[in-house]
């Protein structure tokens, strides 16, 4: 079965639709939560607004801004390459490589519009609390966890590959 996020227009849709959620979300968060301040939302969850100048957990903070944004961009392209090798018939890799694209256009977009990315995803588990994140960064690791998933879990036998 092919998918649709193997033809450019459905997957353009796609991840400018999940781009937009997390420019939504990220605007709302920066209007309404305070800076540095837990909202709970369950014992474990809780909202919480800071800013990341830098990559994931914010490596490279020092770095300048551009710089981060032209790093993200060839990342950017690379995967998009990968994704067009993709066979049509890999949905799960396909949709790994549309999330993947969606969250780092998305932290680059924060890049553009605040300077810095908008995190407010807060996880407390047994007194540790996992580091800050948010929408987009939830995009490309459950992105790079489909593609995992589709190359070596579900690859059929004999396939050829990229």
């Amino acid at each position: 079965m092919t998918s649709p996020l193997s033809r450019p227009l459905p997957a353009a849709v796609f991840v400018i639709v999940a781009i937009l959620i997390d420019a939504i979300i990220k605007y709302a968060v920066e209007i309404y939560l305070p800076f540095h301040r837990t909202i709970g939302v369950l014992p474990f969850l809780g909202l919480f607004k800071t800013y990341n100048p830098g990559i994931a957990f914010s490596l490279l903070s020092d770095t300048n801004g551009w710089a981060l944004v032209g790093m993200r961009l060839v990342i950017v392209a690379v995967v998009i390459y990968l994704w067009r090798k993709t066979e049509p018939g890999q949905t799960w890799a396909l949709l790994g490589f549309a999330l993947v694209v969606a969250g780092a256009l998305g932290n680059i977009l924060d890049h553009f519009i605040y300077g810095h990315v908008v995190d407010y995803i807060r996880f407390d588990i047994g007194g540790r609390t996992f580091p800050i994140f948010n929408l987009a960064d939830s995009y490309i690791t459950v992105g790079a966890v489909l593609i995992f998933v589709q190359e070596f879990l579900f690859k059929s036998p004999g396939s050829g590959g990229r």
